[in-house]
């Protein structure tokens, strides 16, 4: 069993920031889980979940959304499997709930950016950015 431990969401105003952070720990396929990838995904009211920022543990790479680019940052511990989300500037439309994604195997061909390749998901920590 992986468990996925999120934290840092809340209430705040526009401009304002925020640091979420996801720690992932258990076992996966009877050992102890480590990460190949994590990625914070969102889920803004009435709309379909969407790719924010995400992170290659193999090789360090990131990944951003259009969005994300230029006010979000993310940077892992990978020796805790723990991913941090630095939100600089929010905006209302920032507002959403924000989950943690990773994944326990390789995957060849898979991508940071598609939900797909993501076998654990915690339970979302909120996002409210009001003007």
């Amino acid at each position: 069993q992986v468990y996925m431990k999120e934290s840092g969401g809340g209430a705040v105003q526009t401009g304002d920031s925020l640091r979420l952070s996801c720690r992932a720990s258990g076992r996966a396929s009877g050992r102890t889980f480590r990460a190949y990838r994590m990625a914070w995904f969102r889920q803004a009211p009435g709309k379909e979940r969407e790719f924010v920022a995400g992170m290659n543990w193999v090789d360090g790479s990131a990944q951003y959304s259009d969005s994300a680019k230029g006010r979000f940052a993310i940077e892992r511990n990978d020796a805790e499997d723990t991913l941090y989300l630095q939100l600089d500037g929010v905006k209302p439309e920032d507002t959403a709930v924000y989950y943690c994604a990773t994944a326990s195997y390789y995957g060849a061909g898979a991508s940071v950016e598609e939900s797909r390749w993501y076998d654990y998901w915690g339970q979302g920590t909120p996002v409210t950015v009001s003007s």
